[in-house]
C-alpha cells in the first residue's frame, strides 16, 4: 500500500472521515445543552454563584459512577485515582472553570442573553491563538476562515438583539472575561485529553471547581440552598443538561477533534439560544438571524478537519 504524501492529501475528498462523524455529533449535541445553561441560571431561585456551585455539586455523583464504570471496564482492580504527574493540569482545568462559570452566570444576570452570549462566542478567537501558541498547532487558512464566518454570524444571529447601554457594561465585560476562561479551560481540556479520559478530565477538575466555588458562594451570597423543590430541579436540570450533558460530550469530542474546530462548533451555542428564545419566549427570528446561522454552519463546513485525520488529534487515555 502506497503511503500517502502531500499531493494525495490534497486531491482527498474534503469530507470528514466516518472516524469523526461520532464526535462531531457528540460536539454539537453538547453545544446545544451547554446553550440552555443562561435560561436555568435565570430560572434558579438562587445567586448566580450558589447555581454555579450546585451545577457542579450535583453533578459529581454520575461524574462519579463513570469514572467508576471506566475503570471496571478497563479491568482495574483498584478504586478510581488521581493519575500521577497530572495533577497540575487537572487543577488548571479546574481553576479555568470555575473562573468561567464565576463569570458567565455574572454575565447572565448582568446583562442580556443576547450581549452575553455574544460575547461568549469570541472563545474561538481565544483557543486559536493559544493552540497555535502554546499546543503549537498548525492553523490552516481553511480554519482561520471558519473562524471568520462563524464570528459573522454570531454576530448576525445575537447581535441584532444585543444592546449595549452604560448600565449593563459590568455584565458585557463579565462577558468578554468568560470567554478568556473558557477558552482556557478548552484548552487546557484539549491537551489533557491526549492522555486522560473523558471520565478523568470531567470528574477530577469538577472537585476542584467545586471547592472555588463554594468558597466564592460563601463568601459573597447570603444564601447557598434552593428555597423550594421547583427551584432544585431548575439546578437539577442546570447540571445534568448542561454539566454532564453538555460538558460530558465536548470532553469526549475533543479526545477525537483538534482543539480549533472543536471551538467553532461553539458557535452553534449561539443558534441553539436564539432558537430557544423562540421557543419558550417566542421571540422573532429574523432573515438576518436565519443568514447568520447559514454563516456558522458554513464556518464549520470551511474548518472541518481533513479526511486523512492528519491535523485531527488522537484519541487521548481511553
Amino acid at each position: 500500500m502506497v503511503k500517502p504524501n502531500g499531493k494525495a492529501l490534497a486531491q482527498a475528498p474534503e469530507t470528514m472521515s466516518p472516524r469523526m462523524a461520532l464526535p462531531f455529533a457528540a460536539l454539537a449535541l453538547g453545544t446545544v445543552a451547554m446553550g440552555a445553561s443562561p435560561i436555568f441560571v435565570r430560572l434558579a431561585d438562587v445567586g448566580p454563584f450558589a447555581s454555579a456551585f450546585w451545577r457542579m455539586t450535583l453533578a459529581l455523583p454520575v461524574l462519579w459512577a463513570w469514572l467508576a464504570w471506566e475503570s471496571a471496564q478497563a479491568g482495574a482492580t483498584r478504586k478510581p485515582a488521581l493519575p500521577a504527574g497530572r495533577g497540575l493540569v487537572i487543577g488548571l482545568i479546574g481553576f479555568f472553570f470555575a473562573g468561567d462559570l464565576f463569570f458567565w452566570h455574572l454575565s447572565i444576570l448582568n446583562t442580556t442573553i443576547a450581549n452575553a452570549t455574544l460575547l461568549a462566542t469570541m472563545t474561538p478567537i481565544v483557543v486559536t491563538l493559544g493552540a497555535w501558541l502554546i499546543l503549537k498547532e498548525r492553523i490552516a487558512p481553511r480554519t482561520l476562515t471558519g473562524v471568520l464566518l462563524g464570528l459573522a454570524g454570531a454576530a448576525m444571529l445575537v447581535g441584532l438583539n444585543a444592546r449595549f447601554a452604560p448600565d449593563r457594561v459590568f455584565g458585557d465585560l463579565c462577558g468578554i472575561v468568560t470567554a478568556c476562561f473558557f477558552g482556557s479551560y478548552f484548552l487546557a481540556v484539549s491537551h489533557a485529553r491526549r492522555s486522560l479520559s473523558a471520565a478523568q478530565v470531567m470528574f477530577y477538575p469538577a472537585l476542584v471547581t467545586c471547592f472555588l466555588l463554594l468558597l466564592v458562594t460563601l463568601t459573597l451570597e447570603d444564601r447557598l440552598f434552593p428555597r423550594s423543590l421547583d427551584g432544585l430541579a431548575v439546578l437539577a436540570a442546570l447540571a445534568f443538561i448542561s454539566q454532564i450533558g453538555g460538558q460530558g460530550l465536548m470532553a469526549y469530542a475533543l479526545g477525537h477533534l483538534p482543539a480549533v474546530f472543536s471551538s467553532l462548533v461553539l458557535f452553534l451555542e449561539a443558534i441553539a439560544a436564539a432558537a430557544l428564545a423562540w421557543l419558550i419566549f417566542s421571540e422573532h427570528v429574523s432573515v438576518w438571524q436565519i443568514g447568520g446561522g447559514i454563516l456558522i454552519m458554513a464556518g464549520i463546513y470551511a474548518a472541518r478537519p481533513e479526511t486523512s485525520g492528519g491535523d485531527a488529534q488522537k484519541e487521548g487515555g481511553g
